[in-house]
């Protein structure tokens, strides 16, 4: 059963893994460090020591005990509890959801190991806000997707804010890293997967037509500003598009690549 310590001073050394939360750069350096990633929130803090996460420790307001009762008592790392005032003193922030827990990070499966017996999945490049990559995985696991795979550039999906996003769906749904890009689309291919990227390019087709009667399906998606590299359009089995208004009043011939995950998701769940 965790320890419960209680600290009234927001500079001890212990807390150390939930400082500077708003500054990306120096908690991306300091949890890529310590094999570490923080999860926020009753439910996510819940799903993240569930899915076999192992716990540094835990930073809650005295409020949040009771609902984390059953999740500290199956673990021994120490529960620092604080008053409100001081949890963001030393997160820098107001932590609505009241409960933090430091993790620790698991080696990343192979991809062979993420694609075995999945039939719908997402495949990410250069998508890197970190809000999309969370969006994206809610929509994969709201969608019924069996994984998620993603370029080397890809934000990270156990960063603070992407869990957040995801509610969480990053301990449920199996993702990975490709190791090399530049062959990933043809390597899903060989693996008996169609891959469809989501492309405004000349040659795509309606989405719904795209995935109509197919069994595997590998949904790319590109980054936020470009889109889908050059390369990776190629190298898609076949293009598609979500279908826009027409006309010049809109204005608008794309959808943020978050929106475009949840209705290409949809889509291909019903194929």
């Amino acid at each position: 059963m965790a320890e419960v310590v209680e600290i009234t001073d927001p500079g001890d050394l212990r807390l150390a893994d939930y400082r500077d939360l708003r500054d990306v750069q120096l908690r991306q350096h300091l949890e890529a460090e310590h094999g570490l990633f923080l999860a926020e929130g009753e439910k996510v803090v819940r799903r993240a020591v569930e899915s076999g996460h192992d716990a540094r420790s835990f930073l809650m307001a005295p409020r949040w005990l009771d609902g984390l009762a059953d999740v500290l008592a199956r673990t021994d790392a120490p529960c620092f509890v604080l008053p409100e005032a001081l949890v963001e003193q030393v997160t820098g922030f107001h932590v609505h959801r009241g409960a933090l827990a430091s993790l620790r990070r698991r080696a990343l499966p192979p991809v062979a190991e993420v694609l075995d017996g999945a039939r719908s999945v997402l495949v990410l490049e250069d998508v890197v806000d970190h809000t999309n990559v969370g969006a994206i995985f809610r929509s994969g696991a709201a969608m019924g997707f069996d994984a998620v795979l993603l370029s080397p550039r890809c934000a990270d999906p156990l960063y603070r804010r992407s869990i957040k996003v995801a509610m969480g769906a990053v301990f449920s749904v199996p993702w990975t890293r490709l190791p090399d890009w530049r062959t990933a689309l043809p390597d899903l291919s060989a693996a008996g997967f169609t891959t469809v990227a989501l492309t405004l390019a000349d040659d795509a087709v309606d989405v719904e037509d795209a995935v109509r009667g197919l069994d595997r399906v590998a949904l790319v998606l590109g980054s936020e500003g470009h889109g889908l590299s050059p390369a990776w359009q190629r190298a898609a089995d076949r293009r598609a598009t979500i279908p826009m208004a027409r006309g010049a009043e809109h204005g608008v011939d794309s959808l943020n690549v978050a929106a475009a995950s949840a209705v290409a998701c949809y889509v291909t769940a019903r194929r």
